[in-house]
């Protein structure tokens, strides 16, 4: 098994990034999983908010499954090497 980190990709342009607006979706995810397609899924099917697409009836995305394309969210594979350190913490401050 492999270990993965998911992210949303930074700088969407407004009227296409299902993270706005920001509360009730998820901002990262690390993933146990054998290949990068698998563990989208498993971020996919925990997803929050942002499969939704829309927010009170208005157009927020061009999708509605952002943890699967690579267009709205980053997959990076992580392993031991490396300095000591945060790997990641998911803030938002209401």
């Amino acid at each position: 098994m492999k270990i993965f980190e998911l992210r949303p990709v930074e700088d969407l342009k407004d009227n296409d990034n299902p993270w706005e607006p920001w509360y009730d979706k998820s901002f990262g995810f690390i993933v146990r999983a054998e290949t990068e397609a698998e563990a989208r899924k498993h971020a996919d099917e925990n997803a929050g908010d942002e499969n939704r697409a829309e927010f009170l009836n208005t157009k927020t995305a061009n999708t509605k499954n952002p943890w699967l394309d690579e267009k709205y969210s980053t997959c990076v594979e992580l392993n031991g090497d490396g300095e000591a350190g945060m790997i990641m913490q998911d803030f938002a401050r209401a």
